[in-house]
């Protein structure tokens, strides 16, 4: 399986809780992007739901850091 660079990974959780955040304020716009960027969550972890995205995106970047640790 393909794995999303951690950066991209990074940027998308970042986004993610921006727009979690901002959620309730009931703007159509931020709802769709929040829908996007869950549904870009789950594509580049390989995952079929939001909680399973996160949790996977989450792991990848604690296992990256440890090899950029690691290799230092």
């Amino acid at each position: 399986m393909l794995m999303a660079h951690p950066a991209v990974l990074a940027e998308l959780l970042l986004r993610y809780e921006e727009l979690r955040a901002r959620h309730g304020e009931g703007h159509e716009e931020t709802h769709r992007r929040l829908e996007d960027v869950t549904y870009t969550l789950c594509v580049s972890t390989g995952t079929r739901d939001l909680v399973s995205a996160l949790a996977a995106a989450r792991g990848q970047l604690r296992r990256s850091a440890r090899v950029e640790h690691a290799s230092a």
